[in-house]
């Protein structure tokens, strides 16, 4: 019983974490919708933020969104597949 309690908290830990991944990509991308039209308007300074920060957080922080959407697919998929092959047994 612990080890699936154990299972069942890093599950749940890991669908937090993305889960506030998707928020920060989502309130990024807003924010550089904004800084596009602020550039349009003549002010720079949020156009630089967002070239700053680009590389060294928002990159990683869609990869791992990507990744994350990729792994739970894939795992979903496997757990589909082993359950109706059991069930052919």
């Amino acid at each position: 019983m612990t080890k699936e309690n154990n299972q069942n908290n890093l599950k749940q830990i890991m669908d937090n974490l993305l889960l506030i991944n998707l928020f920060t990509v989502i309130f990024l991308a807003i924010f550089f919708v904004f800084a596009i039209i602020m550039q349009l308007n003549g002010i720079f300074i949020f156009i630089d933020f967002i070239q700053s920060v680009w590389n060294p957080l928002v990159v990683p922080l869609i990869t791992v969104l990507i990744l994350g959407a990729l792994v739970n697919g894939i795992n979903s998929w496997w757990r589909r597949k082993w359950l109706s092959q059991e069930e052919d047994i």
